[in-house]
């Protein structure tokens, strides 16, 4: 049997070898397959955004904005001046009728001469209270810089009222205890301490303090200390005009309106309580930043508003951005600015020149001293509606 399959098979070989050949039909299927692929990748050129992921695109730079000085508030002194001034002017009125009286008096002439300077005194002192009372700033600065009319102009800029604030907090991602953030303001001055606890490395601690002047927040000495590494201080000398570090010996020179990292965040919530309609999609403020050893501008973008989710619910916010300015930068900011919390921000991240991310996301205010922590007391679903100090009214997402 085998011998005869391979006769039978080797009798079949020949006649098929004897089929004919036609090279034309392989080159109309080479033609058709390198046809087909040109018609495909010329639809996938036509409809290739179809296939693309969702990527947020950068919004339109509408406007740059620089720093400016503001319109402040009259501070509790100087609401006090237009009083003092307001209450001469009503003696001095009093008195008038008596000049009146005396003028038809023997000694009209000496009284008659005194009577003019008395009405410009009492004149002058009107214009003084009104231009006192009318004007928006809070006071002179330190160094005494600006007349009333330069106070009385300026970006609107409306401090956020005192509160602490409790937040969940996240380590590259991973939910550590909470953390907070101390918030103290009046007419004069601020402090501002991020408490953000990180296991096995301790708290990271960043403090500001400082006062208020005609460019807004004006801070003196922030200090970061970062579990149990050393503190570092960055001081702001506002008489010398320099900003020192005690991590390196150079120092910097410290133009107006200066913030540090967390003051920056202040003063951009302050300018946009202020006026919030003025940050539209694709507005860009610039902010002069000093860290702990250098100092850089900070254009923080203005990205829109969008939903923040936090444990207590969801909360409308503005996002602001600090994105990478050059290739290799990796530190990055996004400050969410929450009506709701009197524009105090409800989430905030940072990302870190070695690409550690440390985030801070709204739990709820803290209770008073020895009172139960209120945050506790929310439950999933819960709305915001209890903040520390005059709040706008809350806002739906």
């Amino acid at each position: 049997m085998p011998l005869s399959y391979a006769a039978d098979s080797s009798q079949a070989l020949p006649g098929a070898a004897t089929l004919p050949l036609r090279p034309w039909r392989w080159g109309l299927v080479a033609a058709g397959v390198v046809l087909a692929h040109a018609m495909a990748a010329l639809w996938l050129v036509r409809h290739r955004d179809a296939f693309a992921p969702d990527i947020a695109k950068p919004p339109v730079e509408v406007a740059l904005l620089t720093p400016e000085r503001i319109a402040r508030e009259p501070a509790p002194r100087a609401t006090r001046t237009p009083a003092a001034a307001a209450r001469a002017a009503r003696v001095r009125r009093e008195k008038a009728p008596q000049h009146v009286l005396q003028s038809i008096a023997p000694d009209a002439p000496r009284a008659a001469a005194q009577s003019p300077s008395a009405d410009a005194a009492t004149a002058a002192s009107t214009r003084q209270g009104n231009a006192s009372a009318t004007t928006a700033a809070g006071g002179a600065s330190a160094d005494g810089a600006g007349t009333a009319q330069d106070k009385a102009v300026g970006v609107k800029f409306s401090v956020p009222p005192s509160g602490n604030l409790n937040y969940d907090t996240f380590y590259n991602g991973v939910q550590n205890a909470p953390g907070t953030i101390q918030w103290t303001s009046d007419a004069t001055g601020y402090q501002i301490v991020v408490s953000v606890p990180l296991p096995f490395v301790g708290t990271f601690t960043y403090a500001s303090e400082g006062r208020i002047d005609a460019f807004g927040l004006a801070p003196e000495r922030y200090v970061e200390r970062r579990g149990r590494r050393p503190e570092q201080v960055t001081t702001f000398d506002r008489t010398a005009h320099r900003i020192a570090f005690t991590r390196t010996s150079a120092t910097l020179a410290l133009p107006d309106g200066a913030q540090d990292r967390f003051s920056m965040v202040m003063q951009l919530a302050s300018l946009v309580r202020g006026n919030p309609d003025a940050y539209r999609p694709g507005v860009t403020r610039n902010f002069y930043v000093a860290d702990d050893d250098s100092g850089e501008t900070w254009p923080i973008e203005t990205v829109g508003d969008e939903t923040v989710r936090t444990a207590a619910g969801y909360i409308g916010a503005r996002h602001f951005t600090r994105a990478p300015r050059h290739a290799g930068d990796m530190r990055r900011i996004d400050v969410w600015l929450a009506p709701a919390l009197g524009w105090l921000p409800a989430r905030i991240t940072q990302t870190e020149p070695n690409g550690t991310r440390i985030e801070l996301v709204w739990r709820g205010p803290l209770a008073a001293p020895g009172a139960e922590n209120a945050s506790a007391q929310m439950t999933t679903g819960e709305r915001p509606d209890v903040v520390p100090g005059p709040v706008p009214t809350r806002e739906e997402p």
